[in-house]
């Protein structure tokens, strides 16, 4: 049975679980940890069978292929994740799904996350098929249809780049070729260029569209470069009339992959097709990528998307309940946006262990269902993270007195840390805007807000500076 004491700073198992909950818990950290392109296409269609006595977790996979990698990428993660959640050591076992455990090793949880293994095999059919087809019989452009401009919550942080990304949809091969969107993990750029590629097939149905991860295009360059299918490789993606490919930062310090790329976008560009891209930083904030494609990266738009405010949250939370047919009260999404903040896959994340908690336990949504069900976040974020200590473990980082931060200096050595203080209060503590401008010194509260506003923006463009408060956001946060 699982340790009562949990070995796991943000998730455990009680000891009054059931034992398919270890398996839920163990999937919903590797939706955080993971990139939607990863978690959806390896761990998503997974299913499981955990022992009675949380001895053994079976994991049933779709073909010998997705066995062998699962095996390879992810079954020590999941043995160590278990272990964690369980408190003792736990066997991993990898099985191929077949007709006769179909039904019998079916999920019972309501997680959006778990499909049936009978949906599972389909997928793998389909996925074959696809991938047999002739170009006369379709092609696979690997948009989620789901991901729509309709399901894209707006707000003041993500408003330029959803208005520049519809346009693109409507009216591709003009204005903001290439459309570069950037910013942090979990904020909806993956969402925004599904949408555009839905939006823009709504109004083109025979068009050429694809989505791809960087990550398969690195992938498909070294398939053509083993199988020497260069010519099948350029005919695939020079013919395109919408290239939509996510996290373009993992084509980093591959040589072949950029030389690949930088011809398929000047094919692509030179026949007046559109190109989307998204990055976890600001184009030229991009390390080891060849200076030309930077240059074409940054000929279009470049357009961030910033961590989403209160209000926007809220109206997160409240769709994707709806989303779940689930009901979330006003209330109860207030109290969640205000603890979590850093981005929408947290909110995503948050949202799942309420609903479930919600239904394993058959209690209405409330503020006290969703404490209990945060508690581990909750006690995480209730560590008193004061002012003080903010601006004592930044002046220590940059090596300033803590003196520094309420003085009147302002030299770019004291006041940038100075700005990163008052931004990390923002970000980390409940305080308001002019108790922090108080706590500074007794600064007016628009300097604390220009502040932030700096800080936050120059994070997106500045990547060692992005290291920097990261670094001490998780000192702050022990």
């Amino acid at each position: 049975m699982p340790s009562q004491t949990p070995t796991d700073k943000s998730v455990f198992i009680s000891a009054s679980a059931e034992p398919l909950e270890l398996w839920l818990a163990c999937v919903d950290q590797l939706a955080q940890e993971l990139s939607v392109q990863q978690f959806n296409t390896w761990i998503k269609p997974l299913n499981a069978q955990v022992a009675d006595d949380f001895s053994k977790i079976t994991i049933f996979v779709g073909n010998r292929f997705k066995l062998d990698w699962i095996r390879a990428q992810f079954a020590n993660r999941i043995a160590a994740l278990a272990e964690r959640l369980n408190g003792q050591p736990i066997q991993i076992e990898l099985a191929l799904t077949s007709r006769e455990n179909s039904v019998k090793y079916q999920p019972i949880s309501p997680s959006r996350y778990f499909v049936s293994e009978r949906e599972a095999e389909r997928e793998v059919v389909a996925e074959n098929k696809d991938e047999n087809a002739n170009e006369n019989a379709g092609f696979k452009n690997r948009i989620n249809t789901s991901l729509t401009f309709d399901t894209l919550i707006e707000g003041s942080a993500n408003r330029m780049a959803r208005a520049a990304g519809l346009q693109v949809a409507i009216a591709p091969g003009h204005s903001y070729n290439p459309l570069f969107v950037y910013g942090g993990v979990g904020l909806g750029k993956t969402h925004l260029i599904h949408a555009i590629g839905n939006r823009l097939l709504q109004g083109q149905p025979t068009a050429k569209a694809l989505y791809i991860h960087a990550e398969q295009f690195v992938s498909d360059v070294v398939k053509a470069f083993q199988r020497k299918t260069f010519d099948e490789f350029k005919a695939r993606y020079h013919s395109l009339d919408l290239l939509l490919i996510d996290d373009v930062q993992f084509i980093a310090g591959k040589e072949r992959t950029q030389e690949e790329f930088y011809n398929a976008f000047e094919a692509l560009l030179a026949k007046h097709s559109h190109i989307v891209m998204t990055s976890d930083t600001y184009p030229k904030g991009l390390a080891d990528i060849h200076e030309r494609l930077i240059s074409r990266f940054d000929s279009g738009l470049a357009v961030a998307i910033e961590p989403p405010e209160l209000e926007m949250r809220v109206a997160i939370l409240i769709s994707k309940a709806q989303a779940e047919n689930a009901e979330m009260p006003e209330e109860v999404a207030f109290f969640v946006a205000k603890n979590v903040r850093s981005n929408v896959r947290e909110l995503e994340g948050a949202l799942r262990k309420i609903l479930a908690y919600s239904r394993f336990n058959q209690k209405e949504i409330s503020i006290e269902l969703a404490r209990e069900a945060l508690r581990d976040l909750l006690s995480i974020q209730n560590r008193q993270i004061s002012i003080e200590n903010i601006q004592k473990t930044v002046a220590d980082y940059y090596k300033i007195k803590v003196a520094d931060m309420y003085s009147k200096k302002k030299p770019r050595s004291i006041a940038h840390p100075r700005q990163i203080a008052m931004y990390l209060a923002k970000e980390l503590t409940q305080k308001s805007l002019p108790e922090i401008g108080d706590l500074f010194g007794g600064r007016d509260h628009t300097t604390v807000l220009h502040a932030v506003r700096k800080i936050s923006t120059e994070r997106l463009q500045d990547t060692e500076l992005n290291h920097q408060l990261h670094v001490l956001e998780q000192t702050l946060k022990g």
